[in-house]
């Protein structure tokens, strides 16, 4: 039987010619070893880059030869990413190491037909080593021993070329450690690892050195006429050195092409694959579907509608959606599959992502084997998946916004575990593009409902962690979904948001024309809460463009406003805001007088807002700070910092900055002032601040006159009068 030794047919064999590892068939080869193999294919053309991968390989090398035992390391990554180029490329460099010679086998893994057998495998590498093929063993483990006999003390590097499985490769593997093994394969053969061999993922090439892969091949003077054109060309290739390669191979075989023209080619996605994918040439397409067609049904099912996935990257929860709540456990084998055959990339610890070419081809294959149907409710199901998950976190972080019930075509699975505030906001700032292009997708599908839940759904991430200009972008779909979804309430909350970002963002005119809107469209559905906010939102306009009295006056007039409501977060919010409006009028004591009453209102709220009562001390200190009290003004200020910076408000944290860099500056500190203040720019700077012109004009100030001026003195302005 296969799997037994037959000690009777090796005894057969040594006593032949193989005698402590010399050979000397009879009638086949001389009484001394066989000619040395040299099997290793050509070093690769034009091969660029890969220094870190190289230097891996020697390193594993010499830990191998150090420990004395044999080094096997597999090579894995997608089709076309260079895998062979990179194993041929280091043995030829390493093939002087290795005395008795090298030997190759291109093991058919993914090459279209059926992988080539362990005994086909073994009893080539024994012809190639001297033994008659007469006497090579019919029984796969008596050619594995002899095998193992064979290379028992020599010094051998085997190349093993598109390994499909770990069974393909494992008795071919030499136990001398004078010998090295280098596997290649779109699998990671997990096996191979657990008997100890070592595993390098090879990835795309970066995008330098893609750009030197192709002026290798079309010549430096042709990318150097058109720099730009060349990086827009690897990008579009998306690193793999497969396409690179044929995309080359278009521009050196027409010398007057432009590399414009192949840009232009690649430019349109439904094309690309085709386009790098030439008759007769080597194929992407081609190698992809190789590796397709090796998945199992269910495997190339989630393969084929990842591409459905609306972001970059992924975890378990959009795969469960996409298969129409699969299980998790069945999910994520799926995925552990699709991984395993380098389709799949795995970015972290349950994170995925499809390779940019890889998605054009899972793309191709759901339009060819997907119903429209079904594809459709994959889309839904996961752009709901992150509606329902992105809810989890609002719900966590604004527990008490009012919001628009949804009713779910199907209960979403796989929904993120968040521990609290701050893990629900870094989940909605990781998930900030997949939701940004979750809304884009509803948006595109006429799902008016779905795609204004995604914009309000992120209220809280732009709240706290700005990002400006995809608030912009979210709050103007906002705008549009509600008005195509014919909600009236939806319209006047989403146009009060994009005016309040069209503040911040210099947009006054817009912004005064959103908030107006936005009243009226309240006040048609009688919705006062709503009026109310939206003038809230109108008198911050006021006070950030400099008319602090006119903003005093409709803070006040909102104070009443929300008392007679019983809104008390918002009678909590329009407090802080009037103090801040005071301040700025130089009524400091006033100010201070209307931010005492604050935090009883905060404290008297059913469920916390630790973010708002952290703003009431930057606003307090900024008014004793102005009414010339440093100590206390230094003390609030210092606690306001600590806190928001605990709750992850980088504008909490820089508004802090400046009320310290304000009383440093009346101490007659002035490094430290400066100091407060360029923390408050950098901030500001980077999340486009409204606030951002004042702060770096006042740094500029005080950075030339430090040295010169004498502190400034409190302005006596405050009149005590409220």
């Amino acid at each position: 039987m296969d799997n037994e030794v037959n000690a009777d047919a090796i005894g057969n064999v040594v006593q032949s010619g193989v005698i402590h590892g010399d050979v000397h068939v009879h009638g086949t080869v001389s009484p001394d070893r066989p000619p040395r193999p040299r099997q290793l294919l050509p070093a690769p053309m034009h091969f660029t880059g890969r220094r870190p991968e190289l230097t891996a390989l020697d390193e594993m090398l010499a830990e191998a030869q150090a420990g004395d035992f044999p080094l096997v390391v597999v090579l894995t990554g997608p089709g076309g990413v260079g895998k062979t180029a990179l194993a041929l490329h280091w043995a030829h460099a390493m093939r002087n190491r290795f005395p008795d010679g090298e030997l190759h086998a291109d093991l058919a893994g993914f090459g279209g037909s059926e992988p080539m057998s362990p005994r086909e495998i073994l009893s080539g590498f024994l012809r190639t080593m001297g033994v008659d093929p007469q006497q090579i063993p019919v029984g796969l483990s008596e050619q594995a021993a002899l095998f193992r006999t064979m290379t028992a003390d020599r010094s051998l590097l085997l190349c093993l070329d598109d390994a499909f499985s770990a069974a393909q490769v494992r008795l071919a593997l030499p136990a001398s450690p004078g010998c090295a093994v280098i596997v290649t394969s779109r699998h990671r053969l997990p096996g191979l690892a657990a008997d100890g061999a070592r595993v390098l993922e090879v990835e795309p090439l970066t995008s330098a050195t893609a750009v030197q892969l192709l002026a290798r091949t079309i010549g430096d003077d042709r990318v150097d006429r058109q720099p730009e054109q060349a990086q827009s060309l690897v990008d579009l290739c998306g690193g793999l050195p497969i396409a690179v390669r044929v995309a080359a191979a278009r521009l050196a075989t027409r010398p007057k092409w432009s590399v414009a023209r192949v840009v232009t080619e690649l430019s349109d996605e439904r094309r690309r694959l085709d386009a790098l994918s030439a008759p007769g040439q080597v194929s992407v397409l081609a190698s992809f579907d190789l590796s397709y067609r090796a998945l199992s049904d269910t495997a190339a099912t989630l393969y084929r509608r990842l591409a459905l996935q609306p972001g970059i990257e992924f975890g378990v929860g959009p795969a469960c959606a996409v298969l129409t709540d699969a299980d998790p456990a069945v999910a994520r084998n799926l995925l552990g599959e699709l991984v395993e055959v380098s389709m799949v990339e795995e970015v972290g610890e349950d994170r995925f992502r499809l390779h940019d070419l890889l998605r054009l081809h899972a793309r191709q294959q759901c339009a060819r084997h997907d119903a429209d149907d079904d594809r459709t409710s994959a889309l839904q199901a996961v752009v709901e998946w992150y509606l329902a998950a992105a809810s989890r976190a609002d719900h966590l972080v604004s527990p008490t916004r009012r919001r628009l019930p949804y009713a779910f075509a199907a209960e979403p699975t796989e929904l993120p575990d968040l521990g609290g505030r701050e893990e629900a906001l870094d989940w909605l700032d990781d998930e900030r593009v997949n939701l940004i292009a979750a809304g884009r997708a509803a948006m595109e599908q006429s799902w008016a409902e779905l795609a204004w839940q995604l914009s309000d759904v992120m209220w809280p991430l732009l709240l706290h962690r700005k990002h400006y200009l995809d608030r912009l972008e979210i709050d103007r779909r906002g705008v549009a979904a509600a008005r195509a979804w014919g909600n009236v309430f939806a319209e006047a909350d989403m146009l009060k948001r994009l005016g309040q970002v069209s503040v911040v963002l210099g947009r006054r005119e817009e912004a005064e024309q959103c908030f107006r809107q936005s009243m009226a469209r309240a006040e048609s559905i009688d919705d006062q809460r709503g009026v109310a906010d939206a003038q809230e939102g109108l008198a911050l306009l006021h006070l950030k463009t400099g008319q602090p009295e006119v903003a005093i006056t409709e803070f006040e007039a909102l104070v009443v406003t929300n008392r007679r409501l019983g809104a008390a977060r918002s009678l909590g919010l329009t407090l802080i805001n009037l103090g801040a409006a005071l301040s700025a009028a130089g009524r400091h004591h006033a100010a201070l007088d209307v931010l005492a009453e604050a935090p009883a209102v905060f404290a008297g709220l059913k469920v916390p807002d630790p973010y708002n009562e952290a703003r009431i001390l930057v606003a307090q200190g900024q008014a004793c700070a102005g009414a010339g009290d440093t100590d206390l003004a230094h003390e609030i200020a210092t606690r306001a910092l600590v806190e928001l910076t605990a709750l992850g408000s980088p504008a909490g944290v820089a508004e802090s900055h400046e009320v310290l860099a304000d009383v440093a500056w009346q101490r007659g500190d002035a490094d430290d002032a400066v100091e407060h203040l360029r923390a408050a720019v950098e901030t500001f700077t980077t999340l486009r601040s409204w606030r951002l012109p004042a702060a770096r004009s006042r740094l500029n100030e005080l950075t030339t006159s430090r040295a010169t001026r004498e502190p400034d003195r409190p302005q006596e302005t405050d009149t005590g009068e409220a």
